[in-house]
């Protein structure tokens, strides 16, 4: 049976969702109070780790009321010292997510795989999506923000690539990425789920950036001829990217999450070189190389739908910006 979609401005006005449930109507409740009037917001983030983690004590400091979700109660001394009330529950599991107290207007997917294969990213980004999905029905969600990858961009011929260009990528993991987007497309169309996507570039900032983090321990290799192009963005543009599409994303649109200059890895490794006094690292052997090429790609990711349409503006524009910072912090904690 093809469900109806009720859409409509108040919990007190609207049908009960027990009710509807029986007559395979999912609801939304469209914008809550506190989201149209600028006011205080109950926001969930999912995934409360690297980026969740600053994202929901910024949110906090602006007075909204903030949950972090993790898997586990681990942590949640450094949750409740963010101004974040922790949440126990996984994705992965519906009835895990029905025990949990509700009702969130803004919500935020940032859950990670934690690395793993096709098997963990379907059921963690497709499977624990779908659960979001049916968990919100008949809730008051008004925003509903995914953090997805530029890994969907499967081009390999160093060209510019924009929201509007084909999401084909050339590995398993990346197909379920954009199976997940699909998914979330489908129930923005078909049912008036309030949600968006945001294609995240490589993520960098204390202690992260894996090309930077090889080239302190002098592992840093060269890979191929070294102009395969990178795309990157700072944990705090990540976290500014997700506030401002909160604010003033729009259902169904697609923002690429990326910093203004994409760089070729040989360019990376030679300001590296010049600003911290070291080596250049050698360029990988063909052995290197032949284990590394499984799913390069190579291409220079816009962002000017997320300047232009949402008037985000980087705190750090370009790779020389973010980790200049990232060298200033470490520096000051005598790890360089």
């Amino acid at each position: 049976m093809k469900e109806k979609v009720i859409v409509t401005k108040s919990i007190r006005s609207s049908p009960t969702k027990a009710a509807l449930e029986g007559l395979g109507t999912r609801i939304w409740l469209g914008t809550g109070a506190g989201a149209r009037q600028g006011g205080r917001v109950r926001v969930l983030i999912v995934g409360c780790g690297y980026v969740g983690l600053p994202l929901g004590a910024e949110l906090a400091r602006r007075g909204h009321d903030v949950f972090g979700l993790r898997r586990s109660a681990d942590g949640e001394a450094e949750l409740r010292a963010a101004g974040i009330q922790p949440l126990v529950g996984d994705v992965t599991e519906l009835a895990s997510l029905r025990s949990l107290p509700g009702a969130f207007e803004w919500v935020v997917n940032t859950v990670s795989s934690s690395k793993g294969g096709a098997e963990i990213y379907r059921a963690v980004y497709l499977e624990g999506t779908r659960n979001l999905i049916a968990w919100l029905a008949g809730t008051p969600v008004s925003k509903f923000v995914y953090t997805s990858s530029t890994s969907v961009y499967g081009q390999t011929d160093g060209s510019e690539v924009t929201e509007e260009c084909p999401a084909e990528p050339g590995t398993e993991t990346g197909r379920v990425l954009v199976e997940t987007e699909s998914l979330l497309r489908a129930e923005v169309h078909a049912q008036n789920f309030p949600a968006l996507v945001l294609r995240v570039a490589g993520i960098y900032g204390p202690e992260r950036g894996h090309l930077f983090q090889q080239f302190l321990r002098g592992e840093a290799r060269v890979s191929g001829d070294g102009r395969r192009f990178i795309n990157m963005i700072h944990r705090d543009d990540v976290v500014g990217s997700i506030l401002t599409a909160l604010e003033r994303g729009e259902a169904g649109r697609i923002y690429n999450a990326v910093d203004d200059e994409a760089v070729t890895q040989l360019d990376f490794f030679r300001w590296l070189s010049e600003q911290l006094g070291r080596p250049m690292p050698p360029f990988a052997s063909a052995a290197e190389n032949a284990g590394r090429k499984r799913g390069l790609t190579n291409k220079r990711v816009a962002n000017r739908r997320l300047r232009e349409e949402l008037g985000y503006r980087l705190a750090h524009p370009d790779f020389r910006a973010g980790y200049a910072a990232e060298m200033r912090r470490l520096g000051l904690r005598g790890e360089l």
